[in-house]
């Protein structure tokens, strides 16, 4: 039985593509007039008092251990332990809307929703998993693909996980994605998973390749289908070659047509080389939308929030919202790029000028990984001879793909990582 609150969502949304691609949970997900949204009244109207909150107040303020206020001493308690608001820290938010924009100048006039913040990307896939996919709505990811999304999709969700091979003759194989889309199109909908730069090649479309991927998209809404795209943009940036789309896919799909919804997953997790915050954002764009439309998908968002973690935490927000009015912020995470891309230009220098007959690299120009097909060796017996016989760690992705994360090499080292995977191939391959 539907709830009241989640049947006004769904109306909301009745019509829109966004309503017409949820999932069975998406469709049942509401955001309560409960606990939170009262206690959000009481902030604003509770002049006198506010016993809404679990927390410990003194004069109006969470109390806070000196024990912990000594190792932050520029936080105030609320912005260390005070609760985060279920969407996130709003300041935070819109300080993130504005990057995006700054980063895809294409955004500028167009209209898509407010960041939601998320604990960590792998939880927004997670909750878009929730909110679209479901026994009877597949999901679309290249092969070879990072393990964690076919765990969410059919592991969590029961959702099939359809994979199209990423490469092909030694180019990003946009033929393959548009036959497997197509295929997917038949049913009525798409739900497609985009990672670039990707995990685990390190590849990102050309300018041209990009423009091809979303007249594809184009091609199949203007058929009638509906399409859901999920931009990961985990390693967004990242790019070493020039030819490379410096752009989110999610500028040119969040108004390309009514009948395509995209979902951009972004946050400072790989951008400004904050990994342990696990703090992200969600974003939606899809034309035609209404801002009380939006406002409904958030509150479908909301409510995978509050039914799991509650809220994300609060010191990250607060840390990385301090950092971005920081005048230095840019100029410290050039520097750190800089140090992965002479780590890409080592690794790209080595592969260049070194053959096997059993491992080939496969297209990689940007992010923190290059992989490797193994062709007929099998990647997890390469991988454990590198562990146990030179104590190199690599991961095999599947049975013909070896990921190795150069970003965690030092300089010195590459050429010795890289010496021992091509000898130790070359000795299974015998």
């Amino acid at each position: 039985m539907i709830n009241p609150l989640a049947q006004e969502l769904n109306d909301a949304l009745k019509g829109t593509t966004p309503g017409e691609l949820l999932s069975d949970v998406g469709t049942r997900l509401y955001f309560p007039k409960g606990i939170i949204a009262q206690s959000a009244e009481a902030k604003k109207l509770g002049k006198t008092a506010n016993g809404t909150i679990g927390t410990t107040v003194v004069e109006g303020k969470p109390i806070m251990l000196p024990s912990i206020k000594k190792y932050v001493p520029d936080l105030t308690s609320s912005e260390l332990v005070g609760y985060a608001p279920t969407a996130g820290n709003p300041d935070l938010r819109a300080m993130w809307k504005e990057s995006i924009i700054r980063k895809n100048p294409l955004l500028k006039d167009k209209k898509f929703s407010l960041p939601v913040v998320v604990p960590g990307l792998t939880a927004g896939i997670s909750y878009l998993a929730d909110l679209f996919l479901d026994e009877t709505k597949p999901l679309v990811a290249a092969d070879p693909s990072w393990d964690n999304y076919v765990l969410i999709a059919e592991a969590r969700r029961n959702a099939k996980f359809v994979q199209f091979k990423m490469f092909k003759d030694g180019k990003f194989n946009i033929e393959g994605l548009k036959e497997t889309m197509q295929k997917q199109a038949e049913s009525g909908s798409v739900r497609i998973l985009l990672n670039f730069p990707q995990n685990p090649s390190g590849y990102s479309p050309t300018s041209g390749e990009a423009k091809q991927l979303v007249s594809i998209v184009k091609e199949i809404a203007e058929k009638g289908a509906k399409v859901m795209v999920w931009c990961d943009d985990a390693y967004f940036g990242l790019n070493y070659e020039d030819n490379i789309e410096k752009q989110s896919l999610f500028a040119y799909l969040c108004d390309l047509h009514e009948n395509v919804l995209a979902a951009k997953i972004d946050g400072p997790t790989k951008e400004d080389f904050a990994w342990g915050f696990r703090t992200g954002f969600i974003t939606f764009g899809c034309k035609g939308l209404s801002d009380a439309q939006y406002e409904a998908l958030v509150k479908k968002l909301m409510a995978a929030i509050r039914s799991s973690v509650s809220c994300a935490a609060t010191p990250s927000q607060s840390l990385i919202l301090k950092a971005a009015s920081d005048g230095k912020l840019e100029e410290e995470k050039a520097e750190f790029r800089k140090i992965l891309e002479r780590r890409y230009k080592l690794v790209r220098d080595f592969v260049s000028t070194h053959e096997s007959k059993f491992i080939k690299p496969l297209p990689f120009n940007s992010g923190y990984f290059m992989s490797f097909d193994t062709m007929s060796i099998d990647a997890e017996k390469l991988r454990q001879k590198l562990l146990n016989d030179r104590g190199i760690g690599t991961i095999s992705i599947d049975v013909k793909t070896l990921r190795v994360a150069f970003s965690s090499l030092d300089e010195e080292k590459i050429n010795i990582v890289y010496q021992a995977i091509y000898d130790i191939a070359d000795e299974l391959g015998k």
